[in-house]
């Protein structure tokens, strides 16, 4: 059933795509940001493609629905807003957009959407890019042009993602900063045993020399974990100074 409300998922289409290993890996990336919809025009080996499940590394729900096509025509006859990937014009006069552009307009467009990519070695072709509304073309190193096909799609998914609310990566836990008197009470036993070593020498320098020790010890957010710690350092350290003793 054809999606008419902005910002449907688009659909990725690989036309003639030449490796089995190739498709898997392109699901993979699909999947990686929320994309689910493959098509697969004329793939040069056939589908289904034993190769592609182990390249999926467990992305098998878009292989599974992956939907096979003998021609680009029919693989977009659905969708209304068609993007084909591409490098290179190839003499088409199109407007051509960055795949931030195209996220962009994907996500405010009704309608389905496609982004249309080319074999691994050769690209679509002028006929396949004559199908298009657009051309997307991903600001790449001019001296080294090189995506593989996966890549391509994962930076178009990735581009398209960013406008949903995908879950975030989970975050690490941290321990609360101590409360400065926690601090204070560090600071304060570093200075005594600093002041019975002789350290702040000479005398004439001994606040500016607490100012950069204060400055130093205040610039990371210590926890009261870490302050206990540093503390039995200390405590260890006199300890054993007077053991010596």
């Amino acid at each position: 059933m054809t999606d008419h409300t902005p910002g449907a998922p688009p659909v990725i289409v690989l036309v003639r795509p030449q490796l089995g290993e190739n498709i898997g890996k392109a699901a993979r990336a699909m999947l990686n940001f929320g994309l689910t919809e493959l098509r697969l025009v004329a793939p040069r080996d056939g589908w289904p493609n034993p190769t592609a499940g182990p390249a999926a590394s467990g992305a098998d729900i878009v292989l599974e629905r992956a939907a096979l096509f003998d021609h680009l025509a029919d693989a977009v006859a659905d969708c209304a807003h068609v993007h084909a990937t591409t490098v290179r014009k190839r003499g088409v006069t199109k407007p051509v957009l960055t795949p931030e552009a195209a996220a962009h307009e994907i996500h405010g467009a009704p309608g389905r959407s496609a982004i249309v990519f080319g074999p691994e070695r050769s690209g679509l072709e002028t006929d396949d890019v004559a199908l298009a509304r657009t051309i997307v073309t991903v600001p790449i190193n001019p001296e080294f042009g090189s995506l593989n096909l996966a890549q391509a799609v994962m930076v178009i998914a990735y581009e398209w993602s960013k406008g949903m609310d995908l879950a975030s990566p989970p975050g690490t836990l941290l321990d609360p900063p101590a409360p400065q008197d926690e601090f204070e009470g560090m600071f304060a036993q570093l200075d005594t045993m600093l002041d019975g070593a002789g350290f702040f020498h000479p005398p004439e320098r001994t606040s500016a020399t607490r100012r950069t020790l204060r400055t130093m010890l205040t610039k990371p957010g210590w926890t009261s974990q870490e302050l206990r710690t540093l503390r039995g350092v200390l405590s260890a350290l006199d300890g054993k100074k007077r053991r010596r003793g």
